[in-house]
């Protein structure tokens, strides 16, 4: 995709963005048709964990793609029932908003009041190393889970984000041990595992293309 100005290319960005977030709010839907969930049989119970790596650009710019990684470990004596991650953007905007990586911006002239802030590509999150989606969809669309962790042992996740959206922000991300609030994750320090990234998407508009498989990626120079 080729733009001939800065707002041209911006607002087929944004365009792009919404419409992700529309197509990704209609596969959310189909996915969830089911209402049975393994979460009914949750075993109760404080669960130990530990995240080993988080890594994600803390400057970026429009159009960017970026990878977002999380490694956690299962630092207990029982396996963890569903390893889930959720995201949220800080603020009142980011809580009010269904999207993981967005906002809810309520101004009058908007019609779609939720903004994406980083459009997570297809087949994404992954687990490190694999080329097949890595983390089922939940009844939140801010929360995957990524399943079973057994006694010791590690998982990484990767999520492929384009930044569509300028401003500063900062990304939380949340770890738990299971979906209906009956395993707990705890550190070894008996607090909720988690973080975040402050990360400011600046203006500056590289030149991008739509890939076949929906990403938003940079041309480089000399393409």
């Amino acid at each position: 995709m080729r733009g001939t100005g800065r707002h041209s290319r911006r607002a087929r960005l944004q365009a792009i963005a919404i419409g992700f977030a529309a197509l990704a709010a209609a596969a959310l839907l189909g996915a969830c048709g089911g209402s049975g969930s393994s979460s009914d049989h949750e075993p109760e119970g404080t669960f130990h964990v530990k995240v080993t790596e988080a890594s994600f650009p803390t400057e970026q710019e429009l159009g960017q793609t970026s990878l977002l990684s999380l490694a956690v470990r299962n630092s207990g004596k029982r396996a963890i029932p569903a390893l889930t991650v959720t995201f949220t953007i800080a603020g009142k905007q980011g809580v009010a908003s269904s999207l993981p990586f967005g906002v809810n911006d309520k101004q009058p002239e908007l019609a779609q009041p939720e903004r994406p802030v980083w459009v997570l590509a297809a087949t994404y999150p992954r687990l490190h190393g694999s080329s097949q989606p890595g983390g089922a969809s939940t009844s939140s669309r801010k929360t995957f889970n990524f399943g079973e962790l057994k006694p010791g042992k590690a998982t990484k996740a990767v999520w492929k984000l384009s930044a569509v959206r300028a401003g500063s922000y900062t990304l939380l991300y949340r770890i738990d041990a299971g979906l209906s609030g009956k395993a707990r994750a705890r550190t070894k320090g008996g607090v909720a595992p988690g973080g975040s990234f402050k990360v400011k998407v600046s203006e500056e508009l590289p030149e991008t293309e739509v890939t076949d498989g929906g990403e938003i990626v940079e041309v480089k120079k000399g393409k």
